[in-house]
C-alpha cells in the first residue's frame, strides 16, 4: 500500500513538473526575439528568387522526369531606406508549412514563435551604389535546415559588402514553399537520420553530389541575373571573378566538394562538416578555412576518421591558403539561428549540464567575424592579420588554430 502510495505521489510530482515546464515554454516562445546586428558598414536588403531547370532533372524527386526548382533568397549590400519596414524572418506561408511539418511540441514550446523574431533586412530595397559591384558568396544549410535559418550569418556578411545567396530544394530541404502555394516536403529517402552504415553512406554521397550540382546551378542563374534582372537590382553588379562558398554541416561538406570541382569558387569554409567526396583524397587548390566546434579529443573511430578526413584536405593546402579554427566549448548546433530561437532556458539547462559550454549569441558572433574576415582576405585582398590575430572577445574562444 505505502509503495503504492509513494509511486502514485511520484508520478503526480513527475506530471506537475512536466506540466510546469510546459507552461515556463510556452511564456517564453511568444517572447520577442531580434537577431545580432550586423557589424559591416552596409545596410542590408533581401529578396527571394524561384528558379527552374529546363535542361536537367532532379535526380532526388521521387518521380523521375520531375524538373529541378530552387528557392534562391538573397542578402545584399543595400540602400538605406528608413521608411522601409524590415522583412519577415519567414514568410507567412513559410512559417504556416514549417509548424505542420515540426509538430506542437517543437514550434509551441521548444522554438519561439517565428512571426516574432525580428531581423535586419530590408524587403527588395535597391542594391547599394556605394560600388559598382559586389562579390558573391554562396551559402548552403546544414542537411535539411532551411536557409533562412542562417539569417545571423547571411545579414553579417551583406552587410560587409557581398551578394549572399542561399537556396532551398525540393525533396532535400526539410519544407518548401513556391509562389504558387505548392508545399514540398523531403522525402524519407533522402533523410539519412533513419538509416544507418552503409545505406546511410550511401544516401548523403548522393545528397552531396545533388547539393553540389544545384550550387553549380546556382551560379549559372546568378550569371543570367547579371546579364539580365528581371527586377533589374543586379543587372552588371555581380562580381562573378570573385566567388567564394560556405556552409554548415553536410553544407560544410559540399562547399568543399564544390570547390574542387568547380573552378569559379575562388574561397571556401566548412562550418563543423565532416568531408564526404573526392575531395578528400584529391584536395584543393583554393583557400580554404575549417571552422570547428569543441569537439575534444577524437576519442571514437568515427571522430577519428572525421579528424582525418579534415587533415587530408587541410595538409595539402599552403600554409598561406589555410585555416583551422575551433570555438572553444561551441556546440555543432549553435551554427544557425537555432542558437537564438530555441528556447532559452532550456539551453540555459544545457549548459549547466556541459552540454553546451557557450553561449549562442558569443558562438555566432564569432562565428560571424571568421566568415567574413575570411572572405575579406581571399576575395577582396583584405591584409591576413585579423584572422591570425582577432579581436580579444574572439580569440579568447579560440581553441586551436593552425
Amino acid at each position: 500500500m505505502w509503495m503504492r502510495k509513494g509511486l502514485v505521489g511520484l508520478v503526480v510530482m513527475v506530471l506537475m513538473g512536466a506540466a510546469g515546464l510546459l507552461w515556463l515554454l510556452w511564456g517564453e516562445h511568444k517572447a520577442e526575439t531580434w537577431l545580432p546586428h550586423p557589424t559591416g558598414p552596409f545596410a542590408v536588403g533581401r529578396t527571394i528568387y524561384t528558379w527552374n531547370d529546363a535542361a536537367q532533372t532532379d535526380p532526388l524527386a521521387p518521380v523521375p522526369g520531375t524538373r529541378r526548382e530552387l528557392v534562391a533568397w538573397i542578402w545584399y549590400p543595400s540602400v538605406n531606406v528608413r521608411s522601409r519596414a524590415t522583412t519577415d524572418y519567414l514568410p507567412t506561408a513559410w512559417r504556416a508549412a514549417v509548424e505542420r511539418e515540426r509538430g506542437v511540441l517543437i514550434t509551441q514550446f521548444i522554438t519561439r514563435d517565428l512571426s516574432r523574431v525580428r531581423v535586419h533586412s530590408l524587403l527588395d530595397p535597391e542594391l547599394s551604389s556605394q560600388q559598382k559591384t559586389y562579390p558573391v558568396v554562396i551559402m548552403r544549410a546544414g542537411l535539411a535546415a532551411l536557409t533562412a535559418e542562417y539569417s545571423t550569418l547571411a545579414e553579417d556578411l551583406a552587410s560587409h559588402g557581398y551578394v549572399v545567396v542561399g537556396f532551398d530544394a525540393s525533396f532535400r530541404t526539410a519544407v518548401v514553399v513556391f509562389p504558387d502555394g505548392r508545399v514540398v516536403t523531403r522525402t524519407p529517402e533522402n533523410n539519412p537520420d533513419i538509416v544507418s552504415g552503409a545505406e546511410q553512406e550511401h544516401m548523403i554521397q548522393k545528397l552531396l553530389a545533388a547539393w553540389t550540382s544545384d550550387m553549380a546551378f546556382a551560379l549559372d542563374q546568378l550569371e543570367h541575373l547579371n546579364t539580365a534582372d528581371p527586377a533589374g537590382r543586379f543587372t552588371g553588379r555581380l562580381d562573378l571573378q570573385r566567388v567564394g562558398v560556405f556552409g554548415h554541416s553536410l553544407g560544410g561538406a559540399a562547399a568543399a566538394q564544390f570547390c574542387h570541382e568547380d573552378s569559379r569558387c575562388k574561397a571556401g569554409i566548412d562550418i563543423d562538416g565532416a568531408p564526404y567526396g573526392s575531395v578528400i583524397n584529391e584536395g584543393l587548390r583554393q583557400p580554404f578555412m575549417f571552422l570547428l566546434s569543441d569537439h575534444g579529443a577524437a576519442s571514437d573511430p568515427a571522430a577519428r576518421r572525421i579528424e582525418a578526413n579534415i587533415h587530408a584536405i587541410y595538409d595539402r593546402l599552403s600554409p598561406e591558403k589555410r585555416l583551422w579554427v575551433a570555438i572553444r566549448g561551441a556546440n555543432h548546433f549553435g551554427f544557425s539561428d537555432g542558437a537564438l530561437v530555441k528556447s532559452q532556458r532550456l539551453q540555459r539547462v544545457l549548459r549547466m549540464l556541459g552540454v553546451i559550454g557557450i553561449d549562442g549569441r558569443q558562438q555566432l558572433s564569432i562565428t560571424s567575424y571568421y566568415v567574413h574576415t575570411f572572405f575579406d582576405v581571399y576575395l577582396k585582398g583584405a591584409p591576413s592579420s585579423a584572422l591570425h590575430h582577432p579581436p580579444a572577445e574572439v580569440a579568447l574562444e579560440i581553441q586551436r588554430g593552425q
